[in-house]
């Protein structure tokens, strides 16, 4: 998968500093996710086309996907996200200033942003699981591999990017000596279980016996509360767009 990274910060981040975060990201794919995930991407730098980003009329046809670095917020305040464009190509945004509003690094956004975009581009997959807090129920998952982990982060060159789940995250039982995220983080003395959540991440499912989309987070992790709220209110975030039951 071929992802071009479109810098339209208005010389807020320059090309050399986003050049230096693909680089980063791209041996993050390639030494750390691909392994794992037998997936894999490579991003590059193009040059951005009017003043403001349009997703609905950029095509390239080496392109696979496209993400655009944007110095500006959507009106409804999306920390990033990515979905399809009329062409079918997936494409992305990462609001430089959200990021800062939330303490995160721009990289940490673009990092988490680029993984999900290349486990799930078409923003459709699902596994089944077990409910958060009921697990005797079934649920189907969202095929997100950063979000329950999300603000856990490690460096690469001195480029701060995002931790990322690992594939036995999402089976049914747990694996004897199994490791259900890269940095393998430990709270309170445990590592995250199968469809489980850290601090300050939160999951989504559809629940169907209630016949809608919902997300969870830990009791009382504000964090995540704050983040979530900010990413279900955009108007195009990859799942909110499409799940438009999510609470």
């Amino acid at each position: 998968m071929l992802i071009s990274i479109i810098n339209h910060t208005n010389g807020k981040l320059s090309d050399e500093e986003v050049q230096r975060a693909i680089q980063a990201i791209n041996r993050q794919i390639k030494e750390d996710f691909n392994p794992h995930w037998h997936r894999s991407a490579l991003l590059q730098l193009v040059d951005k086309i009017g003043e403001e980003p349009d997703e609905q009329s950029r095509y390239n046809p080496k392109e696979n996907a496209f993400i655009y670095l944007w110095d500006k917020m959507d009106e409804d305040d999306a920390l990033g996200y990515h979905d399809r464009n009329n062409r079918g190509i997936p494409y992305g945004f990462v609001f430089t200033e959200l990021s800062k509003e939330l303490n995160e690094s721009w990289t940490v956004t673009l990092s988490h942003e680029v993984l999900e975009l290349i486990c799930d581009p078409e923003v459709n997959l699902l596994v089944s699981g077990h409910h958060p807090v009921k697990p005797s129920k079934k649920v189907f998952h969202w095929y997100e591999v950063c979000d329950a982990v999300q603000t856990e982060t490690y460096k690469i060159d001195d480029v701060e990017v995002s931790n990322f789940l690992l594939p036995l995250y999402f089976t049914e039982n747990e694996e004897i000596g199994s490791q259900n995220d890269f940095l393998g983080t430990m709270h309170n003395g445990k590592t995250i279980k199968s469809f489980g959540v850290n601090p300050g991440g939160y999951i989504g499912f559809y629940d169907p016996d209630l016949k809608e989309h919902t997300t969870y987070s830990l009791p009382g992790d504000q964090v995540s509360k704050k983040r979530l709220l900010i990413k279900i209110r955009a108007k195009q975030t990859r799942r909110a767009n499409r799940y438009k039951n999510c609470s």
